[in-house]
């Protein structure tokens, strides 16, 4: 009898740590596409908040309790993310983190109306000023904004684009338009669509082979992104082609590396090719960033950087609020914020609402083959560095 009331002794005091420390730490909730389409993305963003999580526990976490990110799939799916925004909120979170495209965004920002905090990782969202709704790193428009300054140095007047039919492809569409016409000087030969799940663009790549452009703007991500740069392969078209920084990893480089164009441009934020950034604190953030994934071996691109901004923004917010911080307390924190230096710049949340970086931080970057990796081909802002 005496050895079993022992033995029950050992095995309670063995569970109670482990059911203690569960309890201490604190949750931070996020949906990201841990399946489907947009995988290639929100796996990466799952190992910027596992980096970010580690870091910010072995400093000490937050007010003394660890933290730990709870991560839902949404499988790339909005009808998935809205159920899974319904469940957290239920517990009556202050923040939510993701999710990664725009229209998983899309349809879970409405939910978020009056709180909690939503911070997307797609920067292809418009959240209202003043809202509880952000959204990550350059948007659409200040990203095309520098391409078109890069192209109108370079002498490419005369561009054709490709986009597709769903709202994602609409708002870029409109944003080339916007951002032509701000710079100047540029003219659209050539307006071609396709749906998403289209598996050949040959008539409409036909098309802007015909049209007299002096480069292409291909504006989707993943699969269909594929299926575009096959078909300037398979078409022989060789002129400059811009992409999305949303094409940004390395692990699609490597699958599509049998047909990518040889003359592959992205309008990207600062982590794309820092080598333009100069000294001073978002060049160390940057270096702090690259050096987080370092004992996993990990090469950061796009996927992590989406992350990594948001992530640090709030736990800062949590850190000088206290974990009790409510929605509101948190979105008025950071809407306050000008100067805080992130991998993206430093952010402005006066100048630019429910962002904090802007067209200034823009740079153009090219796939270098050679060198397995992007290179800056201008400034900060898009200015050509040649």
């Amino acid at each position: 009898m005496i050895r079993l009331i022992a033995l029950a002794v050992i095995i309670l005091l063995a569970v109670v740590p482990l059911a203690g420390g569960a309890a201490d730490s604190f949750e931070i909730n996020a949906i990201l596409p841990e399946t489907g389409p947009a995988a290639f993305l929100g796996k990466e963003e799952v190992q910027t908040l596992s980096a970010i999580e580690e870091m910010v526990n072995k400093a000490g976490g937050i007010s003394g309790r660890t933290i730990k990110f709870v991560i839902q799939d949404d499988q790339s799916n909005p009808q998935t993310a809205v159920q899974l925004m319904n469940g957290v909120m239920a517990k009556n979170v202050a923040v939510i983190l993701g999710s990664s495209l725009a229209s998983t965004c899309s349809a879970m920002a409405p939910l978020a109306k009056s709180g909690p905090m939503l911070y997307c990782f797609s920067p292809g969202i418009h959240p209202t000023e003043g809202g509880y709704v952000f959204s990550s790193s350059i948007s659409t428009g200040d990203l095309l904004i520098g391409s078109a300054k890069f192209f109108s140095a370079r002498g490419w007047h005369k561009v054709a684009i490709i986009t597709s039919n769903d709202a994602t492809g609409q708002d870029a569409e409109r944003a080339i338009d916007a951002a032509f016409t701000a710079v100047g000087g540029l003219a659209i030969v050539d307006r071609e669509h396709f749906n998403t799940t289209d598996v050949s663009v040959t008539a409409q790549l036909a098309h802007i082979k015909s049209s007299g452009a002096q480069a292409v703007i291909a504006w989707s991500t993943g699969t269909p992104i594929a299926t575009i740069f096959r078909g300037i392969a398979d078409a022989g078209i060789d002129l400059p082609i811009q992409t999305t920084s949303g094409n940004g990893t390395y692990a699609q480089m490597k699958a599509y590396a049998a047909f990518l164009p040889k003359q592959l441009y992205f309008s990207a934020p600062p982590p794309m090719a820092p080598d333009q950034i100069p000294n001073g604190r978002v060049k160390r953030a940057l270096g702090a960033y690259v050096d987080a994934f370092k004992p996993t071996g990990v090469r950061p691109d796009v996927g992590h950087s989406l992350a990594w901004d948001p992530a640090w923004l709030v736990i800062d917010a949590y850190k000088k609020l206290g974990l009790n911080a409510t929605a509101t307390q948190i979105r008025d924190h950071i809407v306050g914020l000008r100067g805080w230096a992130g991998i993206n710049g430093q952010y402005d949340f006066r100048s630019i609402p429910q962002r904090g970086v802007g067209a200034d931080n823009v740079i153009i970057a090219r796939w270098d083959t050679t060198k397995d990796t992007w290179v800056a081909m201008s400034k900060l802002g898009g200015e050509p560095l040649r």
